[in-house]
């Protein structure tokens, strides 16, 4: 009677008052649940919309929720759903499956960030098509990318730069599959893809013939890049590059001005160059604006751990000549997966191999270079 005759300001007060009531109940009984459940359905319709959000902001705090009055809180929070969304502790499937088939790509979205998320939600969430969805799933570890989900992350990272570098940063991602998007990447992530092609067993390519009889010519090679740096011809670059691997002119153009080193130590690796000869380049070639012995270290591991052959792969990627999609395959997998745990070093000892020795020399070079 209170509710059909006393108002709208009525059933506010009592909406309120009963949700702030019920939310101080430790552990209320199934009763005092049944009653109470039956007194929200009645009032949450009733109320105004700044009461129904702020009782259902109360009622989110109660322990132990009925699936009813779980509803009844996320379709009641208003502008405060999103947030609670993204705070609450647990929140029931049913729930979740609601609250993405609202169509809202806010709320989905904050829905894709939870830990918790089971493969019915999972379902509903990867078929929409929305960046702001994709890029919560590809930063969310709980969400392992196999199977359909890692094709679609991966083709997600094809049209959204943002999701391929976060997929970059993954330890549980093959990173070598974002290859088509290289150049998209910042430095750490195109370190990431490098350090992906290392102790995998990858398809022969065509290319591969080409480079072992032009590697011959290796001195030759390094020593023009060397002068060709030092005088800052990169248009003369960019034609060179053109005829040596094959690609076409505005990618040769985007590595010759690539000044973080990882597009060009494809090209040199490629080529046959080792870490001694290779890192003489990358020095002459990198910026000079910051101290970057560091990431001079990691491309002298790098020359190290990574094949000729698979950066031919990579330079045949770019062409287009190899789908990269096929080293998701059991047989062209890394051989030893990284631990989640053991995090990759960033900087290699500078003693004991022939690339850590010429890091020592190299910084000398850079600073002569640099002056």
């Amino acid at each position: 009677m209170l509710i059909e005759s006393g108002g709208v300001e009525r059933a506010n007060t009592l909406l309120v008052a009963a949700c702030d009531a019920y939310a101080s109940r430790p552990r209320p009984l199934a009763a005092e649940s049944e009653q109470f459940e039956a007194l929200a359905r009645r009032l949450f319709p009733t109320a105004a919309p700044s009461a129904r959000a702020r009782a259902a902001t109360i009622l989110a705090s109660a322990p132990g929720l009925t699936p009813a009055l779980e509803i009844l809180v996320f379709e009641n929070l208003g502008d405060g759903l999103v947030n609670r969304i993204r705070q609450a502790d647990a929140i029931s499937e049913n729930v979740l499956l609601r609250l993405v088939a609202k169509g809202d790509t806010a709320i989905s979205a904050a829905v894709a960030e939870r830990p918790d998320l089971t493969g019915p939600v999972l379902a509903r969430l990867f078929p929409i098509n929305s960046r702001k969805v994709y890029r919560a799933l590809a930063a969310n570890r709980a969400v392992e990318p196999r199977g359909s989900y890692l094709t679609a992350l991966t083709r997600s990272a094809q049209m959204d730069r943002e999701v391929a570098s976060i997929l970059s940063m993954r330890e549980d991602f093959d990173a070598a599959l974002l290859t088509p998007v290289f150049f998209d990447l910042p430095e750490a992530g195109r370190l990431a893809v490098l350090r992906a092609y290392s102790g995998r067993e990858l398809p022969s390519v065509p290319l591969m013939r080409t480079f072992e009889q032009i590697s011959v010519a290796t001195d030759e090679f390094t020593a023009a890049l060397m002068k060709l740096f030092s005088d800052n011809r990169r248009p003369r670059i960019t034609k060179l590059l053109t005829q040596i691997t094959g690609l076409d002119e505005i990618r040769c153009g985007e590595i010759a001005h690539d000044t973080s080193g990882a597009a060009l130590f494809v090209v040199l690796r490629a080529f046959g160059c080792t870490a001694q000869d290779g890192l003489k380049v990358l020095i002459h070639a990198t910026s000079h604006d910051e101290d970057r012995s560091r990431t001079l270290a990691a491309y002298a591991h790098l020359f190290e751990a990574v094949d000729t052959a698979a950066m031919v792969f990579l330079l045949s990627a770019w062409r287009g000549d190899v789908k990269v999609s096929g080293l998701a395959r059991p047989e062209h997998t890394r051989f030893v997966e990284e631990s989640r745990r053991t995090p990759t070093p960033e900087v290699a000892p500078r003693t004991g191999t022939v690339g850590q020795k010429a890091i020592e020399q190299l910084d000398r070079m850079r600073s002569r270079h640099a002056g």
